[in-house]
């Protein structure tokens, strides 16, 4: 079968053969009908080789959804055919955070060398992939794996992020996305459904200030040195009440900070390396800030549920298999808007 793979620290992931895999006992193949790309997979292939953690080649991919194509010796509650999305931060399903549903928090991940497909893991960006659980299969119910696919990442991420503050997004409220790409134009939708606030979204592209306009965003600010003084304008001087920040660099953790009010929330999502520091005359009294990451398995149903009753889209760009070094190109370059989505069966 063909698959996307990482093969050589530096070097661009490459489009392989490889063996066809086959379920074990416990284990579900499925077979992938949409795989998505992200800017994590970016993250890490731009690891040096000193502190790349993993065993090459990998197949990268850790967004993915399709058919369910055969069951390993006693699985139970699924049959072939059944069309599920995967969830992707997989935990050792025993400890105190999984036994809560929250295997992205599992405390023994590292110490038992679990890590999600396609960021350690074999991914799901090939023709099929094994699934170790099938307690990590969310069934699809009428969506279409191939628009549903990112939200495995893509919305789960920035939902979890947003469910924490949804106290603090009463009327009058205002929420700030900084970064209106693949996570930051969902993360406008689930404010709009979930949420009475005020929406302002920034970024350096005005392709993306208008997308986030499209999406539901009441004001677009376009990132810079003015930015955050555009943002006190449009609310009065007071400032967000929340600030979700999808690319984490260190300029847009300090407009973060600069536009967060009094007892505020700031995540911090995005990979870009930045960070917010907290004290008594850095940041505005009683700030919170965090760096959430991924979502629960719970989560990821309540975000397919929203999905399925309308509240939320991903605008997405179609790949075939071999054109996945492309979309990497794109998405490296900054030229996809939205979220790109590989088809590895055509």
């Amino acid at each position: 079968m063909k698959a996307v793979q990482y093969r050589e620290i530096g070097a661009a992931p490459e489009v392989v053969t490889v063996p066809e895999p086959e379920p074990g006992p416990g284990q579900v193949l499925l077979r992938v009908a949409a795989a998505g790309v992200c800017h994590s997979d970016i993250a890490l292939m731009s690891w040096p080789a000193d502190r790349f953690p993993y065993p090459l080649p990998l197949t990268l991919g850790h967004e993915g959804a399709g058919a369910v194509a055969g069951l390993g010796a006693g699985v139970t509650g699924l049959a072939e055919g059944d069309l599920v999305a995967v969830y992707g931060p997989q935990g050792c399903g025993r400890c105190a955070k999984c036994a809560e549903g929250k295997e992205n928090y599992c405390l023994r991940a590292a110490e038992l060398g679990i890590n999600p497909p396609g960021l350690g893991a074999p991914g799901a960006m090939a023709e099929y992939m094994l699934v170790d659980d099938a307690r990590f299969l969310v069934p699809l119910d009428g969506l279409d794996p191939v628009t549903t696919v990112p939200l495995t990442d893509a919305g789960l991420t920035p939902y979890h992020a947003i469910k924490r503050s949804l106290p603090k997004l009463v009327p009058g409220s205002t929420a700030v996305v900084i970064g209106a790409g693949g996570l930051g134009h969902v993360a406008i939708q689930l404010l709009r459904a979930l949420t009475p606030s005020r929406v302002i979204a920034l970024d350096l592209s005005e392709e993306k200030l208008a997308l986030a306009r499209t999406v539901g965003a009441h004001d677009t600010v376009l990132s810079g040195e003015r930015a955050a003084d555009r943002v006190r304008e449009l609310t009065g001087g007071r400032g967000a009440q929340a600030v979700f920040d999808f690319v984490g660099a260190g300029p847009t953790a300090e407009t973060a900070g600069a536009v967060a009010s009094v007892e505020a929330d700031v995540a911090i999502v995005g990979l870009g390396g930045g960070a917010l520091p907290v004290g008594i005359n850095t940041t505005a009294f009683d700030v919170a800030v965090t760096a959430p990451y991924w979502g629960s398995r719970g989560e990821l149903r309540e975000v397919l549920d929203l999905a399925r009753d309308g509240h939320i889209e991903v605008h997405i760009e179609t790949y075939g298999i071999d054109e996945a070094p492309k979309a990497y190109e794109r998405l490296h370059e900054r030229k996809v808007n939205g979220r790109a989505v590989i088809l590895p069966n055509g």
